[in-house]
Order: C-alpha cells, then sequence, then structure tokens
C-alpha cells in the first residue's frame, strides 16, 4: 500500500470528540499501527493524513483531532473544526461512542454536517459484541443515514463501514474544459486574492471578506486573453496570518492549497507588502516550489508603500530575500482597489505559463553545459576530476534538465549550471530544476 499522500485523491476527514476511538478507525483504515507518513508546514505532530486505498480506491484519510468544548459555553471550537472539515474534505466520517449513546457535542457537529452537501459516514464505534448492535441504531437521531456499527479496536464490521465509506467518495475532478492554462491565486486572508480575481475578471466573482479564518471553497472563473486562449483563475481560501499549530483551519487550508496546486500551471502568490513576507507566506512559496509549478508574485496593496524608491527599491531587496528559493519569480506592484498593476499580471502569468511548458533542444542543453563546465569545472572531489558527460531535457511542467556524470555534483554547482541556463533561456517566472544521474564506469564504457 502506498503511504505517500498524491495530490488530487478524495479527502476524507475523520471527527469526532476525544475518546471515542478516532485514532484506532485510523489504524483500522490504515491496516497498521498509526505512524506520521508527512509532516507538513505549520502543522502540529499530533495532526496526521495519510494516503490509502480500499478496493482499488484511493483516498487521503485525515484526523483532525478531538472535538473539545471550549471554555466559552457553547461549543465554537467544535463548530469551527466541523465546518472546516465539511468546506475542506470530500466526505466526512463522524465517529461516536455507541457504548454512550449520542451527546450534546455529537447534535451540534451532526447539525453543520446535515446542512452540508458533503456525503457522511457515521461510524458507531466501540461496538465490541454482536448483541451490542442494536446501540448503533441511537445515532440515527442524527439525521445522518444508517449508522455504521463496528469495533475499530477489534476489526468487527471494519470492511462493511470501508464499503459505506468508500461508495460515499465523489468520483476525482479531472478538470476537463478549454481552458489553455490556469492559475490559482494563493495567499493569507486579507492580502487581496478575492479583489485580484474581481480585478483581473472584471467582475465580483468572488466573495470579499474581511474575517481572518474564514474558508471557502475554491472559486473559478475564466477570462480571455487578448489572442483568444482562456484562462482559468482559482481563488483559494487563505491562510491565517500567525500560525495556530493546533487549529485545524490552518491544517485544512494547506491541504486545500495542495490539491489547487496540483490542478494549475501557475501561482500567483499575493503578498501584503505593508505587512512584509510573514512566516505564512514562506509556508505558501515553499508549497509552489515544492509542487514545482510557475509562480508570479503580486506585491499588493503597494500605495501603502512611501513615495521615495529609496524605500521601495528597499521592500523589494526585503521580499527578495524573505523568498530566495522563488528568485525566479516574477514580481507585479499592485494594489488590487485602484487597478494599479492589474493590467501586467495577465501578460506576467502567460508567460510564466509559456516558460512553465517549454523545452529546449538536447543538442542546445548540451552546448550550454558544455560551455558552463569549460568556463567553471567541478571542484575535484577526493582528488577525482567530476566532468559532465551530457545533459537532456527530460521533462517540462516544471523543465528538468537531467545531467549525467561520472561523479554527483554540489548544489553550488548544480545552482551555478541553473544560472548559466538561465543567462541564455531564461524561463521568467518558472522553477528549473536540475537533477543528476551518475554514470557507472563499466556503463560508461557500454
Amino acid at each position: 500500500m502506498n503511504t505517500e499522500t498524491r495530490s488530487g485523491m478524495p479527502v476524507v476527514a475523520i471527527v469526532g470528540r476525544p475518546n471515542v476511538g478516532k485514532s484506532s478507525l485510523v489504524n483500522r483504515i490504515l491496516g497498521r499501527r498509526e505512524a506520521i507518513v508527512e509532516t507538513m508546514p505549520g502543522v502540529t505532530r499530533d495532526r496526521k493524513h495519510f494516503a490509502t486505498e480500499w478496493n482499488g480506491r484511493s483516498f487521503e484519510v485525515v484526523d483532525t483531532g478531538g472535538l473539545e468544548p471550549g471554555a466559552d459555553g457553547l461549543n465554537a471550537r467544535v463548530a469551527e473544526q466541523a465546518q472546516v472539515a465539511i468546506e475542506a474534505a470530500d466526505a466526512i466520517v463522524l465517529v461516536v461512542d455507541a457504548s454512550v449513546g449520542p451527546n450534546q457535542d455529537d447534535l451540534i457537529v451532526a447539525d453543520l454536517l446535515r446542512k452540508s452537501r458533503k456525503p457522511v459516514v457515521v461510524a458507531a464505534n466501540k461496538v465490541d459484541d454482536p448483541a451490542d448492535e442494536p446501540l448503533a441504531a441511537a445515532f440515527f437521531r442524527l439525521g445522518l443515514g444508517e449508522p455504521r456499527p463496528l469495533s475499530a479496536l477489534h476489526g468487527r464490521g471494519s470492511g462493511d463501514f470501508l464499503e459505506a465509506l468508500v461508495a460515499a467518495l465523489p468520483e476525482v475532478d479531472r478538470d476537463a474544459d478549454d481552458a489553455w492554462g490556469a492559475v490559482a491565486i494563493i495567499g493569507r486572508p486579507n492580502v487581496g486574492k478575492s479583489s485580484i480575481l474581481n480585478a483581473l475578471t472584471g467582475q465580483e466573482r468572488s466573495i470579499v471578506d474581511s474575517i481572518p479564518g474564514t474558508t471557502r471553497d475554491p472559486v473559478d472563473a475564466h477570462m480571455r486573453l487578448p489572442d483568444g486562449r482562456q484562462l482559468r483563475i482559482v481563488d483559494t481560501a487563505g491562510m491565517r496570518r500567525q500560525v495556530q499549530i493546533k487549529d485545524p483551519i490552518e491544517y485544512f487550508s494547506l491541504i486545500r492549497s495542495r490539491r489547487t496546486l496540483a490542478r494549475v500551471d501557475v501561482a500567483l502568490l499575493v503578498i501584503d507588502v505593508g505587512e512584509g513576507v510573514t512566516t505564512h507566506d514562506q509556508h505558501l512559496a515553499q508549497e509552489i516550489v515544492e509542487h514545482g509549478r510557475a509562480c508570479v508574485i503580486a506585491l499588493n496593496k503597494w500605495d501603502k508603500i512611501p513615495l521615495e524608491e529609496t524605500d521601495r527599491k528597499r521592500i523589494d531587496v526585503a521580499v527578495l530575500q524573505k523568498l530566495r528559493f522563488l528568485t525566479w519569480a516574477t514580481h507585479v506592484r499592485t494594489n488590487a482597489l485602484t487597478g494599479r498593476g492589474i493590467d501586467k499580471l495577465v501578460p506576467k502569468l502567460a508567460e510564466a505559463i509559456a516558460s512553465h511548458r517549454r523545452r529546449l533542444p538536447t543538442a542546445l542543453v548540451n552546448r550550454l553545459v558544455r560551455d558552463a563546465q569549460a568556463q567553471q569545472p567541478h571542484p575535484r572531489t577526493g582528488g577525482r576530476a567530476i566532468r559532465i558527460l551530457y545533459a537532456v531535457q527530460a521533462q517540462s511542467s516544471p523543465p528538468t534538465v537531467v545531467v549525467f556524470s561520472n561523479g554527483r555534483l554540489d548544489t553550488g554547482y548544480r545552482r551555478y549550471l541553473e544560472n548559466r541556463l538561465r543567462a541564455t533561456e531564461a524561463f521568467p517566472g518558472s522553477p528549473l530544476r536540475i537533477e543528476v544521474r551518475v554514470k557507472a564506469r563499466r556503463e560508461r564504457k557500454g
């Protein structure tokens, strides 16, 4: 079973009160003891997500943690977490304790789930004895369909439960449309993402909300380029200004950003220059890099900046320093409300998409790499000369150049090769990956 999460799979959120057996159910779904498969930026260690499958159907399981009542009476925390699960997941499993029956927290969560259009499977856990199966019937009052009695600890009823869960999963959206390219607008709340979308399309397609932490399903809009090609633009849910490590909103927002990035060509990363580049901006930028997407950075709310050019240059330098792993990204100064710079975004986005899809001829790649090596050979390693034998662009989206050599190339030299390639073939707005394949001596001899 593949245990690495893969973007594009349906997401199943496991929700429920503490001590109802959620972790045991996750283990049962995985068919093994629970283990952290992947640590995501900004996610606490007890927030886990796993890729799994049942009867050939792959999906991602997310343990949201316990739904604990807050200190202020009515459980705003329960409502918040459940609402996040509703909006972020494709299907939801509500785990309840059949041995104690429905309680007020179950009813609060069920009320929110019932109003959603997301499929919900009620897992009536702790039915360890066949004689206890009738206890599950008490959860019909939740109004979420037939409760599935099971024992996550012993495995009783887990097969029927998984069959019901897989049947509830939606088909994967392949995003088949006529768009030439796709853009994801990424950023924290209140940086102006929705305003930029509205300015780009000329219509109020996205709700502009000033309340941090509010999450919405991504809003797709389409716009036509001057040459007639169509661009699909996705306005994603934002992330809060400060990481709340135990806050599921951050976790689900990141999942949604990952899934959106998986289906676009370029990310439009919106930065509030008045606040500067934050840790969250860096996390989002890192996600863009890891997904290999092209990137245009909108330095939004630029009118907040003093008029002196020295101050503006200082801000440009600060952005470059904090986003130094996105040095290849294109920067555009914007103000979505006044329209400043909006007309420059579309050409830069189209340019980044074209760069992302570009493929260089093998002869050109080899000439550029050979010239770079002649001008600056790789440092000797252990007294042995490291030579590049040949190179080829193996793929596009993102452009990836594979270099075959007689030894490993250090990070600095790979960066040097990238800079030399970009000096001739710039790939504006797109990453350019350099991968190394070491050919063994016998293999080189043929």
